[in-house]
């Protein structure tokens, strides 16, 4: 499979807020968003952003660092919301049942480099990525093998 990139730069907090939106209205249940970046980088903020634009009233998205997994009702379905940056092992993973979720909720999932091999292949990778001359701006490189994401990418990195 061919992995296609884009890449944009998102100049501040409502700009990536916004693009969190513009991303949220494309998915549906068995899409899965990995997103990566260092702590800081803004990867719960996007996700917080792009879970409230789902929701019939916006409430409060609290970051799963210590729960691992926060999950929501939304219109287009269940959406799965996770931070694996305290996962020890894979079996906890599984215990999670967040391969199940992969199938059929939306998925948000925070430091999936602990995914290893259970990676979705079909995900949308999202690195978001500090600029170190301007405190609110960050590079945002978007990877994907799934055809499914080609017409996402031509309408929000035009």
């Amino acid at each position: 499979m061919t992995t296609n990139t884009a890449a944009c730069t998102l100049n501040s907090p409502e700009e990536t807020a916004q693009m969190a939106v513009r991303i949220a209205g494309a998915l549906s249940p068995g899409d899965c968003l990995l997103l990566e970046g260092v702590i800081g980088a803004g990867k719960t903020h996007f996700a917080r952003h792009l879970i409230q634009s789902l929701m019939d009233l916006p409430e409060d998205v609290p970051s799963p660092t210590f729960t691992l997994v926060q999950t929501y009702d939304v219109p287009a379905g269940e959406l799965w919301h996770t931070d694996l940056y305290r996962l020890s092992s894979l079996e906890e993973l599984e215990e999670l049942g967040l391969t199940e979720a992969f199938e059929s909720a939306i998925c948000l999932v925070e430091w999936p480099d602990r995914l290893a091999d259970l990676t979705p292949p079909h995900a949308l990778h999202l690195t978001l990525a500090l600029d170190l001359e301007h405190e609110d701006r960050r590079q945002l490189t978007l990877q994907w093998s799934d055809p499914k994401w080609q017409p996402l990418m031509e309408r929000i990195c035009a």
